[in-house]
């Protein structure tokens, strides 16, 4: 998995684009957690959020699961092929699986994010 991720506590992950996009989704321990992914429901285009917002939700045979946005700024981009191939999310969580993409109100804000070392260790203490 590429070193450019960042994360949030709440296993959403954001990369900086070209053209000052963030690309966003969910990790792979979120979606191994979460295991037969069932439904997801995906934000609109230019839809404005703030950072912790619900962006939508995915829904797996256990549970209904807000997903947030670690960014505050405009959703440009939505990858409606995701809703229709759920288990892409599990072959490609950190590619082809990403959610949206953002056009941030401030790229720092991505600096407030976990790095992966540290995201790791937030996960492994976890039962």
């Amino acid at each position: 998995m590429a070193a450019d991720l960042k994360f949030a506590k709440t296993h959403e992950w954001a990369r900086s684009e070209s053209g000052g996009l963030a690309t966003v989704g969910i990790s792979s321990y979120a979606v191994e957690a979460l295991t037969d992914l069932v439904f997801m429901q995906l934000p609109t285009v230019g839809k404005r959020i703030k950072a912790g917002d619900s962006i939508g939700e995915i829904e797996s045979v256990k549970a209904v699961s807000d997903l947030y946005s670690p960014l505050s700024g405009e959703i440009v981009e939505v990858n409606t092929a995701l809703a229709a191939n759920l288990e892409t999310l599990g072959k490609d969580p950190y590619g082809e699986g990403w959610i949206v993409r953002i056009r941030p109100d401030d790229p720092k804000e991505l600096d407030s994010l976990l790095d992966r070392p540290a995201y790791d260790a937030l996960v492994s203490s976890r039962p």
